[in-house]
């Protein structure tokens, strides 16, 4: 073992460590852009299907807890090439098939015209078509139940359960 080149590199890393934050003092998550996988038009039919999917009625929805934006990172950085284009495929072609039905995009579809464009991908004969359905509706609803505001005021999940009291009397 090479003690010198080990000291230098954790003095390198200490050194790091110590700046990093002055150095990220101004980050917002706002502020940070990350690389999207999907395009523009695709972002909004997955935002649409996942509304479709849960939508918000008279509680809370899909896009209220940003399920749409949990679904775009999962596929961009979760998946692999060949089902990634699968996605993107299948919301061009549910696009493109909501032009030919109904002469408007799909994020302009009432709930029940996206229900109608939606429902005859789950029992398809295209097993592309069908896995496309199947992984968005699993991951929406995943999505959905585990966001922040779902736990918190729905499951009441608590982060740390169990409470320390101290100091408290006893009674005999």
């Amino acid at each position: 073992m090479n003690r010198r080149s080990t000291i230098k590199k954790l003095a390198v890393a200490s050194m790091g460590l110590v700046s990093l934050p002055a150095w990220a003092n101004g980050w917002k998550a706002e502020q940070i852009i990350l690389p999207s996988l999907f395009l523009n038009v695709e972002q909004e039919v997955l935002a649409a299907v996942a509304d479709t999917i849960i939508p918000a009625g008279d509680a809370i929805g899909a896009l209220s807890v940003e399920t749409d934006k949990f679904l775009q990172r999962l596929f961009a950085d979760c998946y692999e090439v060949e089902v990634q284009n699968n996605i993107k495929v299948q919301l061009l072609a549910l696009e493109q098939s909501a032009q030919t039905t109904h002469d408007k995009s799909f994020t302009l579809c009432t709930q029940e015209e996206r229900e109608a464009l939606l429902l005859p991908m789950s029992i398809s004969e295209d097993q592309d078509q069908k896995d496309f359905f199947e992984l968005v509706k699993s991951e929406t609803i995943r999505g959905f139940r585990t966001s922040r505001e779902v736990m918190v005021k729905y499951h009441d999940y608590v982060m740390a359960p169990g409470f320390y009291h101290g100091c408290i009397d006893v009674n005999s």
